[in-house]
């Protein structure tokens, strides 16, 4: 049988209806307690029938925040305000993974209660945040003290733990976007002298700490990671990407993970970069679990990659967000609706369910 994106995925034990994954987007409508927003069960179902659903970063502690009105994992409240959503997904016939979020460095003391964020290492970065109080600039975070990494590790754990009592599918953990497992993984902003930086093997050791520890709680297949190699905001760097991905990706492979989701852009608002600067195929020779590509994909460069082999699925965020029925529009060739930008992080219903569908 021919292979494109509408086309079914068994993902571990896992059986998709299709190859297409909504991606994780921070939409900032949490309420009160970081609770996710009754409006969220809407949203959701509403793309139930995509193969997959990721939902938005979702902080595994009060030290993870770093954006306003986002939702998180660690609360009673939260687990039950998820729950509405998982119930909802799956009664329309859809799956859905939870993302485990800690943002690290990028956050402000304004989130924190007055304390500083907290990074590998105390470096300043580029950037603003939009705080509570308004924006404002980022300010130099504290390392980790050693002994705190455990502490770490367990925000994960708890995190992934409720998100099994939340009724999802899996998770994901969130290591892309200069967040923290990104920041310890990557030399530019880790300068660590301990078993946690310097060489490769160390700054690899805290994201896999974080994968073994979700992994015992849900089954490596039921996992994913996510990477974004390309990632430059935020001050991020590393001296060799290359071959710091495709060792972390090899060391993923002990896990025996679900899948890595790697943020490539290829088009669209991203930005696309050129064939010979893709990491992508490297890491799918490398990575023995399913490869999920992310990066300005439409119906026909979608399909081309999977009918390639490039992938095993593709994540659309912009496109999702626009269109809760995309499979279909995609199976119909038919016209999707355009974005509106104003309302990505803002407002409640208008611009979050309120897309029309095919046919209203």
């Amino acid at each position: 049988m021919d292979m494109n994106l509408l086309t079914p995925f068994k993902l571990g034990d896992i059986e998709l209806s299709n190859r297409m994954v909504m991606a994780p987007m921070t939409r900032c409508r949490a309420i009160e307690g970081n609770v996710p927003n009754p409006l969220a069960v809407n949203y959701y179902r509403q793309r139930s029938s995509t193969g997959l659903i990721i939902t938005e970063g979702s902080q595994v502690s009060t030290q993870g925040v770093g954006y306003v009105r986002t939702p998180g994992i660690h609360s009673a409240e939260q687990v039950a305000g998820w729950k509405r959503v998982t119930d909802a997904v799956h009664k329309a016939g859809g799956k859905i993974f939870l993302q485990l979020w800690h943002v690290g460095r990028v956050s402000h003391p304004d989130f924190l209660g007055g304390a500083l964020p907290v990074a590998p290492s105390a470096l300043p970065f580029e950037g603003e945040v939009h705080t509570p109080q308004g924006k404002k600039k980022f300010v130099i975070p504290r390392a980790l003290e050693l002994d705190e990494i455990p502490g770490v590790i367990e925000q994960f754990r708890k995190g992934a733990e409720n998100a099994k009592a939340a009724g999802f599918d899996g998770v994901e953990i969130h290591g892309a976007n200069g967040y923290l497992l990104d920041q310890f993984l990557r030399d530019g902003s880790n300068k660590r002298t301990d078993k946690y930086g310097g060489s490769l093997q160390n700054r690899v050791r805290l994201p896999l700490e974080v994968t073994e520890a979700v992994a015992d709680i849900w089954g490596a297949d039921r996992v994913g990671y996510r990477i974004s190699p390309h990632f430059s905001s935020y001050s991020m760097s590393d001296t060799n990407p290359r071959q710091t991905f495709s060792y972390f990706a090899k060391e993923l492979n002990d896990v025996r993970l679900g899948y890595v989701h790697i943020i490539e852009p290829v088009g669209g608002r991203m930005g696309a970069i050129t064939q010979d600067e893709r990491f992508a195929p490297t890491i799918h020779e490398i990575f023995e679990g399913a490869l999920i590509l992310n990066g300005g994909y439409d119906a026909r460069s979608g399909n081309e990659a999977i009918e390639k082999g490039e992938a095993d699925l593709i994540s659309f965020g912009v496109l999702f967000l626009a269109n809760s029925d995309l499979p279909l529009r995609f199976m119909k060739n038919a016209p999707l609706n355009s974005a509106d930008v104003a309302t990505f992080y803002a407002g409640e219903d208008k611009g979050y369910i309120d897309y029309p569908e095919l046919g209203n």
